[in-house]
């Protein structure tokens, strides 16, 4: 019996993971997740992203692309890695001074909330034919994912109901921070050293584009002015339709070439299409 992996062809998760403005999805959910002062805090605290400034979306990336066209093996192998970092790394709480674990399950709630609503709202508005009814069903399937990472699937949003309500509820805790401040200078101007400005500069109008498409809500608690409605609308296409112009053999392969190998362990049929994504 071949082996899908947990999600497999027939899901929307195969095929909206697969659109090329999940990366755009991606640097967004970050300028998002910065904005919970506990988790930004064990972010800033543990990691190297200043000094890796493409690591943390790679890893962030690759993880993504494991558990959802990767096997069952390789995908529980990954989220195991993931649990075993979150269970030895420590932060402090900078108001309080009190210990942060990054394994705690309010932390690692929203760190799945953000992430999975803004890929399926980025992608959504840069284009893809998504259903109100796939979306459902898109964050019905994500609670797979966040089983992985150590939280129980029952107390997950599994619908665009819950999922509003959840950024409700939790709104309050959110705020601009120094380290929300730090995010998002790193997510504008990502390299450091001084003969890596020019990529600075070419990449500054996509990181904030990434910004912009934040929910009204949290840019308003970011602060920070953003490109107006009908910019983010156009860039956010122009950005998918440059990426569905590249190959499928180009596109899948580079950073990572995990749709590909789904592919090949799959067959052809196992290759994401809207086509497939209209029949579900």
């Amino acid at each position: 019996m071949r082996d899908e992996g947990l999600f497999g062809p027939q899901t929307v998760t195969w095929q909206l993971h697969a659109d090329p403005t999940m990366w755009l999805a991606g640097v967004c959910s970050l300028y998002l997740q910065a904005l919970h002062p506990r988790a930004v805090a064990a972010v800033v605290q543990n990691s190297r992203f200043q000094d890796d400034p493409l690591g943390r979306l790679m890893r962030t990336g690759n993880f993504v692309a494991t558990t959802t066209y990767g096997t069952t093996t390789e995908a529980e192998s990954a989220a195991e890695r993931v649990r075993r970092v979150h269970r030895v790394l420590r932060a402090v709480d900078r108001r309080t001074g009190t210990e942060i674990r990054l394994d705690e399950p309010d932390l690692l709630t929203w760190v799945h909330c953000a992430e999975v609503a803004s890929f399926a709202s980025v992608v959504r508005r840069a284009g893809f034919p998504l259903t109100d009814a796939q979306l459902d069903r898109y964050f019905d399937e994500q609670r797979r994912a966040a089983e992985l990472v150590g939280l129980d699937p029952a107390e997950v949003p599994g619908s665009s109901r819950e999922m509003a309500e959840y950024f409700t509820r939790v709104q309050p805790e959110l705020r601009r921070t120094a380290d929300s401040d730090l995010v998002y200078r790193f997510l504008h101007r990502p390299f450091a050293p001084w003969w890596l400005q020019p990529v600075n500069l070419g990449y500054l109008p996509l990181g904030h584009l990434a910004y912009s498409a934040l929910p009204g809500w949290a840019r308003r608690l970011h602060g920070r002015p953003a490109y107006l409605a009908p910019v983010v609308a156009a860039g956010l296409h122009g950005f998918r339709a440059f990426g569905l112009a590249v190959p499928d053999r180009v596109r899948y392969r580079y950073p990572s070439d995990h749709v590909l190998r789904a592919v090949q362990r799959l067959g052809h049929t196992a290759l994401p299409s809207i086509q497939t994504l209209a029949h579900l």
